[in-house]
C-alpha cells in the first residue's frame, strides 16, 4: 500500500533512532561550521527541519525557514525529541525539546563564540551537546574537554562514560602508496571517563540499532 504524508516535497526522510513513530528531514544539509564560511559570502538562505508522523501522516515544522538559521539532526531520548538550532545573526545555538504538535521548549542556549562548531551535535542516553575534532568537548549539561587522537570519534555517552571508536590501519606501504598482503583495517572501541582517562580498550565496531541500543561487532 502506498501512503502519502500531508506534505510531499520529494525530500529524503530518515527514521529517528530509538522510537518508531517519527522520521525527519532537513531542506538542506549544512554543517554548523559551514555557516561561518557562508557568512563571509553574504550569508545563507536558511534551512527547515520537519517531522513526519507515520501514525497520522501529518508533517510538523517547528520553525519556518529564516535566513542564516540552520538545524542539526534530532535525537530521541526520555520521551522527547531534541534538536539544535544555529542562529548566526544572533550568534547563538539553542537546544530545543520537542513533541510534534504538543511541546516546543528551549532547553539551553549557547554562545556561538564559546563553541567549536566542527562536528557539533547531540549524543547520549541523556542529552549532551558535544563537538569532536582534535579535542572532545561537551558544552551541556556540563563542561568537559580533553584531547583525543586524530582517528578517534565519540559515539555515545552512558553512565558517565564516553565511548569512542578509532580506526586502525595496518600493513599499508606508504612509500609505494599501496596495501600489502598483511593489510588490515579495523576499529577499536575506547571507553574514557569525563577527564579523558582510558577505562578500557578493545577491538570492535560500534553500531546503533533502530531501537536505540548499541552493538559491538
Amino acid at each position: 500500500m502506498l501512503k502519502r504524508f500531508t506534505e510531499v516535497e520529494g525530500k529524503y526522510i530518515e527514521k529517528i533512532i530509538g522510537q518508531e513513530r517519527y522520521a525527519f528531514s532537513t531542506s538542506d544539509y549544512v554543517e554548523f561550521y559551514e555557516m561561518l564560511e557562508m557568512a563571509n559570502r553574504g550569508g545563507y538562505q536558511g534551512n527547515v527541519i520537519k517531522f513526519f508522523d507515520f501514525e497520522t501522516g501529518n508533517v510538523y515544522t517547528p520553525f519556518e525557514k529564516k535566513r542564516n538559521i540552520i538545524y542539526g539532526n534530532p535525537v530521541y531520548t526520555d520521551g522527547y525529541y531534541y534538536f539544535l538550532q544555529g542562529d548566526y545573526d544572533k550568534g547563538v545555538l539553542t537546544l530545543y525539546r520537542y513533541i510534534p504538535g504538543e511541546i516546543l521548549e528551549k532547553e539551553t542556549e549557547l554562545n556561538i563564540d564559546d563553541v567549536n562548531l566542527y562536528n557539533l551535535h547531540i549524543m547520549g542516553t541523556k542529552v549532551y551537546v558535544i563537538s569532536n575534532s582534535e579535542k572532545f568537548e561537551c558544552y551541556y549539561p556540563e563542561k568537559i574537554s580533553f584531547s583525543v587522537g586524530d582517528n578517534e570519534s565519540a559515539m555515545f555517552i552512558e553512565d558517565d562514560k564516553i565511548y569512542f571508536e578509532k580506526w586502525i590501519e595496518e600493513g599499508y606501504d606508504d612509500e609505494n602508496n599501496c596495501i600489502t598482503d598483511d593489510y588490515n583495517f579495523y576499529h577499536v572501541v575506547v571507553v574514557r571517563d569525563f577527564y579523558g582517562n582510558v577505562i578500557s580498550e578493545e577491538v570492535g565496531n560500534l553500531y546503533q540499532s533502530q531501537d536505540g541500543n548499541w552493538w559491538i561487532s
